[in-house]
């Protein structure tokens, strides 16, 4: 009976999550801000909005790349395309290109968080360099990159930096962690660009996204999930961005805020890096949008 019981749960359970009930005509003239779209998986991700009809913000670093798609996504029917050029390692810079999509599309119904910053020189090797870059410390807190320069421990101790206020601009709703995040002292390049500046976005965009009642999607990484070695700046960023979108997501439940949030946890991805890896495993070709315009794939910006 167990068996049975168990065995029918199991099939209402695959059947509830298999069952597909996307609508493609809900993306028509759907208002998008996509990020990272010069190469990859954002250059295919802006391809199938530009078809479905959707009406589309895209951003990333290199404005000639970025050229080259908003050109593609014209001529896959997109009724409107935007861009900007942008670097998410500057503090300002995700706020100013919100603004620039709620400016030119008069409000977002999606924003879809898909950039990602290099990581530093040497640490793509199997060594514990990337392990020490992460470690190094802000200017700020000179007593962790030089013990000599640690606070005593005695009466006469010097009194330790005090952390900058907290931002006083507002915005509704307000989840808890926004402000904490957004601190100067916590930021460094790396960190700024493939974490603060997702917050930094979802900051910006959430009063946009919560009148619309719209979705915010984060493209992550299986190493998000599943920590590696020789892989800590990565990986850190990836577990922070989960661990931050999944508080969110709750926080926004909590306020019965409609705005849906989408963590996709990728994978290899089928590239020659990825497949080289993996060749022993029988695994079908991807299909690409950029097949049918006969793109080559540019150089990853």
């Amino acid at each position: 009976m167990k068996v049975l019981l168990l065995t029918g749960l199991g099939a209402l359970f695959f059947a509830y999550y298999w069952d597909d009930n996307f609508d493609p005509a809900s993306l028509h003239g759907a208002r998008v801000l996509l990020t990272g779209v010069s190469a990859g998986i954002g250059e295919e991700l802006a391809y199938h909005y530009a078809r479905l009809g959707s009406h589309l913000v895209l951003t990333a670093h290199t404005e000639a790349l970025l050229q080259q798609v908003v050109g593609n996504c014209r001529k896959l029917g997109a009724p409107k395309v935007f861009y900007i050029a942008a670097d998410m390692a500057s503090p300002e810079v995700p706020e100013r290109v919100v603004q620039f999509a709620l400016d030119k599309l008069g409000g977002l119904d999606y924003l879809v968080l898909n950039h990602l910053g290099a990581a530093p020189a040497g640490t793509r090797v199997r060594s514990s360099q990337s392990t020490r870059w992460l470690m190094q410390a802000p200017p700020s807190w000179p007593w962790l990159s030089s013990p000599a320069n640690a606070p005593t421990l005695s009466s006469e101790r010097s009194p330790s930096p005090q952390a900058p206020p907290l931002p006083t601009k507002a915005f509704t709703p307000s989840p808890s962690g926004l402000g904490f995040l957004l601190r100067p002292v916590t930021r460094s390049r790396h960190l700024q660009m493939n974490f603060l500046s997702y917050v930094q976005l979802t900051s910006s965009a959430l009063p946009s996204l919560t009148d619309s009642k719209g979705s915010l999607v984060v493209v992550s990484s299986l190493l998000g999930r599943v920590p590696t070695s020789f892989s800590s700046p990565y990986s850190a960023a990836k577990f922070a961005l989960d661990s931050f979108f999944s508080s969110l997501r709750r926080e926004l439940d909590v306020q019965e805020v409609n705005v849906a949030i989408t963590m996709c946890v990728l994978g290899l991805r089928d590239r020659a890096s990825a497949a080289e890896g993996v060749s022993w495993m029988p695994h079908s070709r991807a299909w690409f949008v950029r097949q049918e315009l006969n793109i080559t794939t540019p150089a990853a910006a």
